[in-house]
């Protein structure tokens, strides 16, 4: 029934009267302006959290001393929220947004975001104002949460191969632009003395939501969602304003039969239970290994610095509210100014160089807001707050992006959905965590978290050196090679990435053939095809037992 509903309300094939470059272009911009409103809700808490006007209206949310732990959990509470519903908005679109297409979820993801907005801005003291609050933010994190699950799938079924690695370098840039605007607005607004200066900047998000909503509106939705539906006239529509070229053009009718065999090749094949099947290809390890990455971006301290950053230079390092708002300006803008040349590093440097880079990088920069906090001096809070900077200088250009891009790439095809889920479901929980123990860690033990924040960087260390391969300029199948032959020759996977040269495509098909790395998918279909005849509970059984001998 909503199906129906959302499909007599939405034209899937709008465009806004653009085509070819023109048309992507806009995509990308719309793409770009939801990833800045993503950043914008990471950064906008910054300075409101501490400011007199927002714990006028909020009692409870000031630290009143370093034994007031009840105000730092509140504090973290009301913050940690937004992660709580990006969550739950997430494993909405996970479970439910195959069903509806990429463009009804951000229109809906976008209305919920200025639904939510709407409830936080007008909570007052004496109104069950904190309550109020929290549920709005929470509202605004379930829209938030859709349209991050969302986006970057609807932009990369938009993109031309050749350009999604660079997009999702784009996408990341865009967080930390967000937080850059959220950061310097809020210290501008500060100076107003009334509610104004935390409402306006809360409301703001309006801003960004309402053109990604009309966007997404005027634009059309994805060819392959629509094919997977086997709605093919308005995919090859779609497909024929993408590329510029006439409907019935050999080329079109070429992407569309290539699109379809894929999305029938694929389809079925990618649940969570898939994945714990033994195969040449280990999968489970290498969805694990792309659910690593979002784990440890969160635990080794970038959202405490983002959430945080003017509280510790407040808190930590005791400078006055108004200096710790302005270096948190200056925090986002080294923080945005550092994502740019990761866009052009990331194919000549590789991932696995700077994974280990970004790593070792923040471990050192949080040793030095941890040596420099050991002894409370003036001087050596300076020292402190340079290690802050260290950090999101490293984090900028390195680890902000590669957890979106990598797993992705490391994943085999048929389970690229099911890792991106449990990838994207990690970072939420994650996110929630970290930013709800900070204020407590920070509060507890003033230099302890930096401390812990240094070590997981360091834990972090090994685990890429030994368990994350170069993927840089590989193809999917190259990947699905590289797992295949380190599962036969019973070696490290990122040993067989170093020794294995890039391969041409009838390189590739000769291993693919060799190892047998598909023989399970072909085998397994034909025996299920065999078996359809029978009962359905006969063909899984034997679905299940080839899978196993194939294994084995």
């Amino acid at each position: 029934m909503l199906t129906g509903l959302i499909d007599k309300s939405i034209d899937r094939t709008s465009s806004f009267g653009l085509s070819g470059s023109k048309l992507r272009s806009t995509i990308t911009i719309i793409a770009c302006i939801g990833f800045s409103l993503f950043g914008y809700d990471q950064g906008v808490m910054g300075s409101i959290i501490s400011s007199s006007q927002f714990n006028y209206e909020f009692p409870g949310t000031k630290q009143n001393g370093s034994d007031d732990s009840h105000a730092t959990v509140i504090q973290g509470a009301v913050v940690s929220c937004y992660e709580i519903g990006c969550f739950f908005g997430a494993l909405f679109a996970m479970l439910r947004g195959e069903k509806y297409g990429r463009k009804p979820m951000i229109i809906i993801g976008a209305s919920i975001i200025i639904v939510g907005t709407v409830i936080s801005v007008t909570a007052f003291r004496d109104s069950w104002g904190t309550g109020q609050f929290v549920i709005g933010r929470v509202i605004t994190g379930i829209g938030n949460g859709m349209n991050t699950a969302t986006i970057p799938v609807w932009q990369s079924e938009m993109s031309k191969p050749e350009n999604r690695g660079r997009l999702v370098y784009i996408e990341g840039s865009t967080v930390a632009f967000g937080t850059f605007i959220a950061y310097w607005l809020d210290f501008g607004i500060g100076y107003v003395d009334t509610s104004v200066s935390w409402r306006f900047p809360i409301a703001f998000q309006i801003f960004f939501a309402g053109i990604l909503m009309f966007g997404a509106i005027s634009l059309p939705d994805s060819p392959r969602w629509l094919i997977s539906k086997k709605r093919n006239n308005e995919a090859q529509e779609i497909l024929a304003k993408l590329d510029d070229l006439d409907i019935n053009d050999d080329f079109i009718i070429s992407e569309m039969t290539l699109i379809s065999e894929t999305v029938e090749r694929f389809n079925g094949q990618g649940s969570y239970k898939d994945l714990f099947k033994p195969n040449k290809t280990s999968d489970l390890a290498r969805v694990l290994i792309g659910s690593s990455t979002q784990f440890f971006q969160q635990f080794t301290g970038c959202n405490a610095a983002i959430y945080y950053s003017t509280v510790l230079f407040e808190n930590s390092i005791g400078l006055s509210h108004k200096l710790a708002s302005i270096l948190g300006g200056v925090f986002s803008t080294i923080y945005f100014l550092a994502s740019i040349p990761a866009y052009f590093m990331v194919d000549s440097v590789g991932r696995r160089k700077l994974f280990l880079v970004g790593a070792s990088g923040q471990s050192v920069a949080f040793l030095i807001t941890f040596a420099c906090l050991v002894q409370d001096t003036k001087a050596n809070a300076k020292g402190a707050a340079v290690g802050l900077f260290l950090f999101i200088a490293f984090f900028g250009c390195t680890i902000l992006q590669l957890p979106w891009v990598y797993p992705p790439e490391i994943n085999q095809p048929s389970k690229r959905a099911v890792g991106s889920s449990i990838s994207t479901a990690t970072n939420w929980l994650c996110n929630f965590a970290v930013v709800m123990f900070t204020p407590l860690f920070v509060n507890n033990t003033r230099w302890g978290c930096y401390l812990f924040f240094a070590i997981m960087n360091m834990i972090w260390i090994p685990i890429i050196f030994f368990f994350y391969p170069e993927t840089a300029g590989r193809s999917l199948e190259e990947v699905d090679i590289i797992y295949a032959k380190a599962k036969l020759d019973k070696a490290w996977p990122f040993r067989v990435a170093q020794n294995l040269p890039k391969l041409t495509m009838n390189e590739i098909k000769e291993h693919v053939e060799d190892l047998g790395i598909y023989d399970d998918e072909k085998q397994i279909e034909e025996k299920v095809d065999l078996a359809s005849s029978n009962s359905g509970s006969q063909a899984e059984v034997a679905k299940d037992a080839l899978i196993n001998n194939n294994a084995n």
